[in-house]
């Protein structure tokens, strides 16, 4: 990961250098960091460690990049087994694509606002099955007291997402994977609803969390706009148990049939 984090280091400090003149010019989150890291306030802060800048900036982006590829996928994976159990939500969102998307053409990013029970799907899925079901640690940097409860300095705190988001106080029927909870509503995953964190809130919040649901919106929409999904031959229902740990994966890995349901000139469409 070293490497492949190196390379695009080098690779981007050429064409911000001017010497990959056959590379065009973007703007992207790596350019960012280091036009931040450039800055020098931020590089007086670690000028007695001349690689701690370079070490920051490649955690940061392997976070996102790696971290984001496994969470993303097993997002998926959940959607499309909580679909596969739920004959009725998956009639609905493939009766929005033919509606709203049609066979003629392939889903693109800009038509993802356009679907209201695809984003539903997404969000009912990480209130089931959040990626990280404890989110990430907090550590309090000095004594404070929270709903009571005194905190000394150094306290870690974990926070039980997993529990909130199935809490019967906040949710109606928490159990049931429902689309029709978030149409119409304003309960979003972004850290702004406090009975839905499946990427935490505020300053600490997930930094992929931009990225990880661009990508999840779109790869599900294609997945489901493209083919039509069924249980494997012999089989009635999916089993649903997820394993307990820093994520939730599925205890058995999904097992499904496709078939095309586009022309095959689309389905080949890089």
């Amino acid at each position: 990961m070293n490497i492949i984090s190196q390379f695009w280091f080098d690779e981007r400090r050429q064409v911000r250098q001017g010497v990959d003149v056959d590379r065009e010019k973007a703007t992207d989150f790596l350019d960012v960091m280091l036009s931040l890291s450039d800055d020098p306030q931020i590089a007086s802060l670690s000028a007695s460690t001349p690689h701690r800048r370079d070490i920051i900036i490649k955690a940061t982006l392997l976070v996102i990049v790696f971290a984001a590829t496994n969470t993303s996928a097993m997002t998926l994976e959940w959607a499309l087994a909580s679909l596969l159990s739920n004959p009725e939500a998956m009639r609905k969102v493939k009766e929005e694509h033919d509606t709203k998307i049609g066979k003629e053409r392939r889903v693109e990013e800009a038509d993802i606002a356009n679907l209201p029970y695809l984003q539903a799907i997404i969000k009912d899925t990480l209130r089931l099955y959040p990626p990280g079901p404890l989110l990430v640690p907090h550590e309090s940097i000095e004594d404070c007291v929270v709903a009571g409860f005194h905190m000394p300095a150094g306290t870690r705190l974990l926070m039980n997402a997993w529990k909130i988001q199935r809490d019967p106080r906040w949710w109606q029927q928490p159990l049931k994977f429902e689309l029709e909870r978030f149409i119409g509503s304003e309960v979003d995953v972004k850290g702004q609803h406090f009975q839905l964190l499946p990427f935490g809130a505020g300053r600490r919040a997930c930094p992929g969390m931009s990225r990880a649901l661009s990508v999840v919106h779109l790869a599900l929409a294609r997945l489901l706009h493209s083919f039509d999904w069924h249980l494997p031959l012999g089989c009635s229902s999916l089993d649903m148990t997820e394993v307990v740990g820093l994520t939730t994966p599925r205890a058995s890995p999904l097992e499904a049939l496709m078939e095309p349901r586009l022309p095959l000139e689309l389905l080949c469409k890089s």
